[in-house]
C-alpha cells in the first residue's frame, strides 16, 4: 500500500513542475537537498541551478505548460509521466522524471524527453490509458512485487536477451501501444521488436532502475544499438493487469557527447 510518506514525496515531485510552468522557485528552497545531483544533461548540479535552469525556460517559453499525466513511487523514487507543451498548439514533448529523495528532499534527478510526433504507427497518442479502466492513477497497489518481478523477468527475456517467446509468455491479447514507431497490439510488437533486433543485432539493454506502484512498472535502461556508441536513455512504462502486461508507454533520449554536469544520464 502507499504510505503517507509515499503520498508526499509525490506532492513534492509534482508542486516541482511549477519551477517551470509557474515561475515557483520557493519550492526549490523548500524541498531541494543543496546537494543535489543532476542528471539532465542541460544543467549543472545543486538547487541554484535548478532555478537558473527554469528561469530560462520560462524566458524561452513563457506559457510553456507541465501537464503530469502519471505519478509512481517506491521507496525513495517518484516518477512523473508528462507532456510538457512549451508552444500551446503543438503536440509538445513527453517527459519522464525521476526523482530520488533524501531525508524528505529532492537529492537526485534523472529525466527522458522526446519530441511527441504529428503522427504514430500505431496511430495511438503517447499518453492516454486505453486499457481498461482507463485511468492514469495506479491501481492494486496489492500487486506491486508481483507485477514488479513480472516486467523484470519480462525485460531480461525480452530487452537483453532479445528472445521473442517474451511476448506470447507475458503480453495480454488486448495490448495497447504508445511507442510512436511500433505498431499496436501483439502482432505489433513481435513485428517490431523483431525488426529491431535484425536491424541491430549487437544491441545491449542494461536496466538501471525499476519503479513499480500496483499496475503501473517503469524501468529506466541503458539501450546501445551498436557497441562503442553513446546510445539512448529509454524510460518503458508498462501497465499490467491480471497477470499481463496490457498497455506500454515510453520514452528515449539520446546520450549526448558532452553535459552541463559530469554525471551520467543513468
Amino acid at each position: 500500500m502507499l504510505t503517507v510518506e509515499g503520498t508526499v514525496k509525490k506532492q513534492i515531485a509534482q508542486s516541482l513542475t511549477t519551477v517551470f510552468d509557474g515561475g515557483d522557485t520557493t519550492v526549490i528552497d523548500r524541498h531541494v537537498r543543496p546537494d543535489y545531483i543532476q542528471h539532465n544533461p542541460l544543467a549543472p548540479d545543486g538547487p541554484e541551478a535548478m532555478k537558473a535552469f527554469g528561469a530560462g525556460m520560462r524566458a524561452q517559453f513563457p506559457d510553456a505548460k507541465y501537464n503530469v499525466l502519471r505519478v509512481l513511487s517506491e521507496g525513495d523514487l517518484v516518477l512523473l509521466h508528462s507532456n510538457v507543451v512549451l508552444v500551446p498548439g503543438t503536440p509538445g514533448i513527453a517527459a519522464f522524471d525521476i526523482f530520488r529523495f533524501k531525508d524528505g528532499k529532492i537529492a537526485e534527478h534523472w529525466d527522458i524527453l522526446q519530441e511527441v510526433p504529428a503522427k504514430t504507427a500505431n496511430g495511438n497518442d503517447m499518453f492516454s490509458t486505453l486499457s481498461r479502466p482507463q485511468t492514469e492513477a495506479p491501481e492494486q497497489r496489492w500487486f506491486t512485487a508481483y507485477n514488479k518481478k513480472l516486467i523484470t523477468a519480462f525485460v531480461d527475456q525480452l530487452l537483453v536477451r532479445k528472445d521473442l517467446t517474451a511476448i506470447d509468455t507475458y503480453v495480454g491479447p488486448e495490448y495497447h501501444q504508445h511507442s510512436p514507431n511500433f505498431p499496436d497490439g501483439v502482432a505489433g510488437v513481435k513485428a517490431g521488436a523483431g525488426a529491431y533486433f535484425e536491424q541491430f543485432p549487437q544491441l545491449s539493454v542494461e536496466p538501471k532502475r525499476i519503479i513499480a506502484e500496483g499496475d503501473l512498472v517503469a524501468v529506466h535502461s541503458h539501450y546501445v544499438d551498436t557497441p562503442g556508441e553513446r546510445g539512448r536513455a529509454v524510460l518503458d512504462l508498462f501497465r499490467v493487469r491480471d497477470g499481463k502486461i496490457v498497455e506500454h508507454w515510453d520514452a528515449a533520449q539520446d546520450v549526448p557527447e558532452t553535459s552541463a554536469n559530469d554525471n551520467t544520464m543513468l
